[in-house]
């Protein structure tokens, strides 16, 4: 993300100018704009105009538009952010409190106006603009007929391609026909990886699977790129990583990227903290429950306590549309880092954030172990979520 402009005062209202130049850019551009806010950019938008003779002719005009946003979507394919609101800035071509929907795109100019700042999204805007952040991952989970090429960012987990195909069964005195579908099945995963997977980016493959599979795929591979003289492959072949999983669906990315192997080589990113800090959660609430909370009411219970260590909370909460609830969570974060703790803020759009999200989103790892908030009523819990 390029920052352009910033001004803010010190009570925290001001505006942004930011130019967003990747996918991950625009997901953190989803996270910054909230309901309420003011977006300013340019637009097309189509004009009627009426002649002196009466007859009416429409074209389409470019031209920057203010709004106020009352609507958000963020298609995650187009990876286009579509903002819904009226028009609050005298414009030539379009009526003060005329509803538009604004497109922001990649490598577009927009200025981001909030009536307030707060720390989560001066946090978000620094680490965006942060060049460090975009070490990225590319793993294939696969096993024999299925397979999931995916992209791993430091906030999303984006599926590029799914192969599915039918392979013959081994036939007593044949397997022509099996090694022939497994073949054209190896071929499929080669092409989407070339296809999908940018090495001058990416620093690492992790190619996943039950039992030999991955080997296989990754002998057939090299063989293939060897024949056919494929530089990117054999040029890139020490950055592909083996290891195991237990199936060929996008779920089983959990498992993998809490492999101490896979973990010590993507150490440096933000995925592998996330991942770890879950990791240590779960294994903590079968060690020792007392240490190891969920729930919005437990975790603010235990922050009132100073006990927390480690806050795991999900990006989702910041997006509420209840302004007091969002200034609730980042309450809580400032509290908790105030009295020395960690804050570990997951992407709702990445593996381990799915995983926290059935765990109501937040949860807590405690410097000391609090029984009596386990003697609780948990199904008050539900109702927070």
């Amino acid at each position: 993300m390029k920052l352009i402009h910033k001004s803010v005062d010190k009570d925290g209202e001001g505006t942004i100018s930011l130019v967003p130049e990747n996918t991950e850019d625009m997901w953190h551009v989803y996270n910054l704009v909230s309901e309420g806010d003011c977006v300013s950019c340019s637009t097309i938008r189509k004009v009627q105009t009426e002649s002196s003779t009466g007859s009416s002719s429409s074209q389409r005009v470019r031209t920057t538009l203010t709004i106020c946003v009352e609507g958000i979507d963020f298609d995650t394919q187009a990876c286009v952010l579509r903002l819904k609101g009226r028009n609050i800035e005298e414009n030539r071509y379009v009526k003060m409190g005329a509803y538009h929907t604004l497109d922001v795109e990649q490598n577009r100019k927009f200025v981001l106006r909030k009536p307030v700042w707060d720390t989560i999204a001066l946090e978000r805007v620094d680490l965006a603009c942060d060049p460090a952040q975009h070490a990225d991952i590319a793993a294939v989970v696969m096993q024999e007929g299925i397979a999931h090429v995916c992209l791993i960012t430091s906030n999303m987990t984006i599926v590029r391609a799914k192969i599915d195909q039918v392979i013959p069964r081994k036939r007593k005195g044949n397997v022509s026909q099996h090694e022939k579908g497994l073949n054209r099945f190896y071929e499929s995963i080669m092409q989407a990886i070339l296809r999908h997977v940018n090495f001058d980016i990416v620093k690492c493959v992790i190619l996943a699977s039950p039992g030999f599979v991955r080997d296989q795929f990754m002998s057939y591979m090299i063989q293939q790129a060897v024949k056919s003289e494929n530089k990117m492959i054999l040029e890139n072949k020490s950055k592909f990583m083996l290891v195991h999983s237990s199936s060929g669906f996008k779920h089983s990315l959990r498992e993998v990227l809490t492999d101490a192997s896979v973990i010590a080589r993507i150490s440096d990113t933000k995925a592998a903290g996330e991942v770890k800090a879950l990791e240590n959660f779960y294994t903590m609430l079968q060690t020792d429950p007392s240490k190891a909370f969920y729930g919005k009411k437990h975790v603010q219970a235990a922050c009132e306590a100073q006990a927390i260590e480690t806050l795991l909370i999900s990006d989702k909460l910041f997006r509420s549309q209840e302004i007091a609830a969002r200034k609730e969570y980042v309450t809580l974060v400032e509290a908790v880092r105030d009295s020395g703790g960690d804050v570990k803020i997951f992407s709702s759009l990445h593996i381990s954030g799915e995983q926290l999200e059935q765990l109501t989103g937040i949860a807590a790892l405690l410097r000391f172990p609090m029984p009596e908030l386990e003697d609780e009523n948990d199904s008050e819990d539900s109702d927070d979520d």
